[in-house]
């Protein structure tokens, strides 16, 4: 079957691809960026990439009429501030505005569940867009999820970080509101196992694990399984905003995530029924074995896709070419080339493997301050550390820096700061190998806005030319090798 996948380098997106290739399918994946989509060497040959932002119907490719089946996994969640039903209604009939031509007979779409009354905008803008998606002929199979448990997902991370942070929790009343956690290799069966059912045609199902639980019962059962004694103190005077900014320091979500999850909380999360069993009768994970997953996965560093590199979550256009060419001009830029002793290949590695747990090899107490600073100012801080230790791929969340490119082939790799900053800064690394070893160039470049711009960058400029010259040195000892000063 050939399938149309919107949203194919989300979250959700990159896990199901492979699995659909897997079951045969020709796969037309809808991204908004080409280049950020690193699709496996085995499928290929099954995969046809179209580029477009479905919220401007014209940035869209065309896309083949012969295809049968389509995916609707696309959310504005973390990048709109208001008018969050608006941007998904528009992308929502945009979609259907792309699909009306095509011999598609069936549309599955992955919502939230939205049993409650009074329902968050993020929840009223979910069930928003099944109600345009269902206005179309076209036949919609909805699969309503709660909180997914998976490694990467929003949800799991500010779990983790909440129970791994925090020996003590003052939390607000709604820990004690319950939900239905599922697995995300349970969703992911239900998304495959949905396509192409007869009985699944024109119907919306709920679907969650076998546990209902508060949130207080998750974070101490997610304790009980790292092993950790924790305390969860509920208190009524945080407000939703106050506890948004709660999950915003201490977890490494942004404040329009945090907010739109804060308010999703009031509403329980919980099934209302369970037809989908008689269909598909999948043995879902309870709470602990699906968390005990996920942390494997995570101590085998195969962590497949992460919320933190979605583009929802940047303020950058997705494409990212616009960032890639370095302005040569009104910029001002600091270049430390550290001459070196060893194989290239080792310096790109250490190159590669930069921030997140394992820092940036000189002074990193100074860019952990940095990143608190930046988070005082509503900035993103370096919370978001990175998924991989050691890959990386053009989009991918750094810290509080953003890869625009990430060329082994040429070893060079290209940052661009996402900080709360009075202009915009890039951070570039070139190895450039020769026959005693190679040159590690590195060049920050800022473009400042103003006197303001100007006036921040020489006022930093010192402990800039300190710490960069640190950091070029201190790649090259991880990496194995000597610099010129040894």
């Amino acid at each position: 079957m050939k399938i149309l996948l919107t949203g194919a380098n989300g979250y959700i997106g990159q896990r199901l691809l492979p699995l659909l290739v897997e079951e045969g399918h020709q796969i037309i994946a809808l991204v908004r960026s080409a280049n950020r989509l690193e699709i496996p060497l085995h499928c290929r040959k099954s995969v046809q990439l179209i580029q477009g932002d479905l919220l401007d119907f014209e940035s869209i490719e065309d896309i083949p009429n012969d295809i049968e089946a389509a995916y609707y996994l696309v959310n504005s969640l973390a990048q709109a501030k208001t008018h969050l039903a608006d941007l998904e209604t528009k992308t929502a009939k945009n979609f259907l505005k792309l699909i009306r031509p095509t011999n598609v007979r069936q549309v599955i779409y992955l919502s939230g569940l939205v049993n409650d009354e009074n329902l968050s905008p993020h929840l009223q803008s979910r069930k928003c867009v099944d109600e345009v998606l269902r206005s179309s002929p076209i036949p919609i199979t909805t699969l309503r999820a709660g909180i997914i448990l998976g490694s990467g997902s929003a949800s799991f991370e500010i779990m983790r970080d909440l129970v791994e942070k925090l020996p003590v929790m003052i939390a607000p009343l709604w820990v004690e509101n319950k939900c239905q956690p599922i697995a995300i290799f349970n969703v992911l069966e239900y998304l495959i196992s949905a396509l192409d059912h007869p009985d699944c045609l024109g119907e919306a199902f709920d679907i969650g694990g076998p546990d209902v639980l508060t949130y207080r019962e998750m974070l101490m059962k997610f304790a009980k399984v790292r092993g950790l004694r924790r305390y969860i103190i509920g208190v009524p005077v945080l407000t939703p905003r106050l506890s948004s900014y709660w999950l915003y320091f201490v977890t490494s979500t942004n404040f329009t995530l945090a907010s739109a999850l804060v308010e999703s909380l009031k509403n329980n999360a919980i099934c209302r029924e369970n037809r989908i069993q008689k269909i598909i009768p999948i043995k879902c994970f309870h709470f602990e074995e699906a968390l005990q997953r996920t942390l494997d996965k995570i101590e085998e560093n195969l962590i497949l896709s992460s919320w933190k590199d979605s583009m929802t979550t940047s303020k950058l256009n997705p494409n990212l070419l616009e960032y890639i060419r370095v302005p040569q001009f009104g910029c001002l830029t600091d270049l430390q080339e550290v001459p070196f002793r060893c194989d290239p290949d080792q310096v790109m590695e250490a190159v590669w493997s930069i921030g997140g747990k394992r820092g940036w090899y000189y002074m990193n107490w100074a860019w952990k301050l940095r990143g608190f600073i930046d988070q005082l100012f509503n900035g993103i801080g370096l919370r978001r550390g990175r998924t991989h230790p050691t890959r990386l791929c053009p989009g991918d969340a750094l810290d509080f820096w953003r890869v625009l490119l990430a060329d082994k082939k040429q070893r060079r790799l290209l940052l661009y700061a996402e900080m709360r900053l009075p202009g915009e800064a890039w951070l570039e690394f070139e190895i450039i190998p020769n026959k005693e070893g190679g040159v590690l160039r590195q060049k920050a470049s800022f473009r400042p806005n103003g006197v303001l711009g100007r006036l921040y960058w020489y006022g930093i400029y010192p402990f800039h030319w300190y710490i960069f010259r640190g950091l070029g040195k201190g790649i090259i000892l991880h990496a194995g090798g000597k610099h010129d000063s040894q």
